[in-house]
This record gives C-alpha cells, structure tokens and sequence, in this order.
C-alpha cells in the first residue's frame, strides 16, 4: 500500500472522527430537537470538505477561511438563527486550534517548524495523527461545555454575539503571536491550555445571561398576563354592576305596570312595557349563553365594539353552560381574540368596513371559537401594532400555549385586509 493511500485513509479516519465530534458539540449548544431534516447533507458536505482540507496544501490564509467554512456548514443542520450559528462555529474553530497546538507541543513539537507546503508524506501523516488525537482530547472539552450549556435558545442582541466573538478571535490571534514569536516551554503551553479555559468561561457567562434574560422575559410576560385578566375582571365586575343597575331599575318601572294594571289600563301596561325592554337593550347590549366568562367577555366586546362604530354580529351555541376549560384559560384564549379583532376594527378608517364576527360553539368533545375581523391594511405579519409593541404581542402567543395545553389548535387565514382566527380546544377526558 502506497504512502499517499495510507495518508488518504488516515485522512478519512480523521474526517470521521471529526464529523461525529461537531454533531456531538453542535448537539450540546443547540440542542438535537434543533436538527434539521436536511442534516445528513449537509454532514456529506462538510466530511468531503474535510478530507479535502485535510489532503491538499493551502495558504495560511485559506486555510484558515476553509477551516470556518467548514465548521459553517455543519450548523447549518440545525434551525437556529444565523448568528448563533456563526458564534459557536467560529467557538468550536477556535477551541479545535487550540487544543491541537497543545496536543503538538506534547506529541511532537518538530512540526511547529515544518511548513506545510514543503511537508513530506511522514510529516504530513504525523501531522494527521496529531489532529486525530487532538479530536479526542477535544471531546472532553466540549463534554465540559456540556455540562454549562444548558441549550437555551441564547435570545441575544446582535451587540452582545459580537462581544462574545471578541473573546474566541483575540485568543486565535495571541496564540499564533505566541506559536510564531515565542519559545515553545512550559509557560507556552499553560498560555494556550488557559485559552482554552477562557473559551470556556465565556460559554458559562453566555448561558448565565441568556438564563437571566429568559427570566426577565418570563417575568414580563406573566406581569403582562396579570394584568390583562385584571382588566377582565374590572370588565366582568363593571358587567354585574350594570346587570345590578338594570335590575334595579326594572324593579321601579313594575310598580308603574302593577298600577296600571291595578288601574284598568293595560294599553298603557303593555307601551310601558315595551318602552323599558327598549330601554335596557338600548342601554346595555346583553348575551347569555349561561357561561359566566363567554357572557362577561362577549357582552364586554358588543359594548366596546358599538361605541367605537363597530358593526358586530354573534352567533353563539353552547351545547352546556359549563365548560370543561378553566376559566383562566378560557379568559386568555377569548378574551385575547376578541381584543385583538377590536383594536384591529378600531384602526379601519372605512366606517363599513369596521365589522366583527363572533362565533362560539361547543360540542360534547370540544369548544370552537372563531373572530373575523377587518384591518386597516393588508395582513403580511403578526407583529402587534399597538403604541408599546414591548408590552404587548403576547396576545397569540398565549393563545397558543393554552392550546398546547389542552391539546388543541389554532388557526389563522389572512386574505387582502380580511383576518380569520379559529381556536379549537378540546376538552379534557
């Protein structure tokens, strides 16, 4: 077997080894619930542009462009974003160099004077043998990484990855500065080792502050969320105190039928009666479906929409008044709908076409509720339009965590200005 087959076959080996090796690492950062299907050819690119690397000769410069290249195509089997991508490839080339320096400064400290253009075959294969050993010492670097990585989501600024960048481009600097200019000693490998340490750190100081961001996030998100179901509740407590109104004064106006029956003159009965039934629908648009938290909201929703010009039509048939669905839930998955199809309408310019649909039915498995509504523009995304868009736009999102939870769906159909959400909750066996 000739030398340059051997050294192809090594080269192979060690293509492998690393392939296994950035699945295992990139596995660690982003999680492998992050894979994407297309992986397995994006693996095939990356292991034929490693052979290639690692066979034919290159400038310090392409090498070193081909190296990242490299690291690059790998993440791009995963569904995460761009920049994360570029960070922890950019991580990974990094602490791949480093280690391999070290593992030459302990195996064979020779090749620091070979120049790769000039290699022989033994050299070359030595330098191979090198790398591969490099490759295990780095499997328990990235095992050290994944024990401090907990596979967030890293939801960071852009200012904040280039910061982290600084960290594992200045150490890739200095330690070429040490391998060309410095004596290779002692104090050259523990400068190289604590590179490594530092690459680390900052690793542990990226997941420590994505933890913290996330928590405040979190935090937001359920103050937010608190003080929605409060205005729900004023909203519910301002309904019982119109209902309480109504009552009491319906109470004064059947003393008036009383007399006017008592009296003999039922015609007046009747046209008072008939004038107090158009009073109170005047005065407080009413639905009553027997659900406390559908009449409350509805009623709350008919109200508002009115007031603001808004032409609003229901149909509404519960097959029982009682829901199998927390009224908390039911409070966000409604309550939520039915605000965004009213701030959207409100925005309409066009007085006709400021119109909301309301449809909520049940079934013996299931609650469906479905909002059309008009919007001021064309529908391209969900962003929230409202003036503190950092306040809001957690309307859907929690919709969709109240489906997750009871196994549900939502749906959502835009057409021109036209927007369409249904909401499918079944319900609890």
């Amino acid at each position: 077997m000739s030398e340059w087959l051997r050294l192809s076959l090594l080269n192979l080996g060690v293509t492998s080894v690393m392939a296994v090796q950035a699945n295992f690492y990139f596995n660690s950062v982003f999680g492998q619930g992050k894979s994407r299907p297309g992986k397995p050819y994006w693996i095939a690119v990356f292991v034929l542009l490693t052979f290639a690397y690692l066979t034919f000769d290159f400038t310090d410069v392409w090498s070193s462009v081909l190296a990242l290249t490299i690291m690059l195509v790998f993440a791009q089997g995963y569904g995460v974003p761009q920049k994360l991508k570029v960070m922890f490839a950019i991580l990974y080339t990094v602490l791949l160099t480093l280690v391999n320096l070290i593992m030459v400064y302990l195996l064979n400290p020779a090749l620091y004077s070979a120049s790769q253009e000039s290699g022989t075959v033994p050299e070359r294969a030595m330098m191979a043998i090198t790398l591969l050993v490099g490759c295990m010492a780095m499997f328990a670097v990235i095992q050290v990484i994944r024990l401090v990585v907990k596979r967030r989501r890293f939801p960071l600024e852009s200012r904040y990855a280039l910061a982290f960048l600084c960290v594992p481009i200045i150490s890739i600097y200095l330690v070429n500065v040490f391998t060309l200019y410095s004596e290779k000693n002692i104090h050259y490998f523990l400068s190289v080792f604590g590179f490594i340490v530092l690459n680390v750190l900052v690793v542990y100081v990226l997941d420590a502050m994505s933890a913290r961001f996330q928590l405040t996030l979190q935090n937001e998100r359920l103050q937010s969320q608190m003080d929605y179901q409060d205005a729900n509740y004023e909203k519910t407590v301002h309904s019982f105190k119109e209902i309480k109104r109504i009552i009491h004064d319906t109470n004064k106006q059947l003393l008036l039928v009383a007399e006017y029956i008592e009296r003999g003159r039922s015609e007046d009965a009747r046209e008072h009666i008939r004038t107090t039934l158009s009073e109170i629908d005047h005065a407080y648009r009413r639905v009553n479906t027997g659900n406390l938290v559908v009449d409350a909201l509805v009623t709350n929703a008919l109200n508002v929409g009115h007031a603001s010009g808004i032409r609003m039509d229901t149909e509404l048939r519960l097959r029982e008044p009682e829901l199998p669905i927390e009224r908390y839930d039911l409070c966000v998955v409604l309550g939520n709908m039915l605000d965004n199809a009213v701030e959207a309408s409100k925005a309409v310019k066009i007085a006709e076409d400021r119109h909301i649909r309301i449809q909520i039915r049940s079934s013996e498995a299931a609650l469906f509720v479905r909002v059309r509504n008009r919007t001021d523009r064309e529908v391209t995304d969900l962003r929230s339009r409202k003036s503190d868009p950092g306040n809001h736009g957690f309307g859907l999102t929690n919709i969709e965590r109240i489906c997750d939870k009871y196994g549900g769906h939502m749906a959502i159909e835009t057409e021109g200005t036209s927007f369409d959400n249904l909401v499918m909750l079944p319900f609890p066996q």
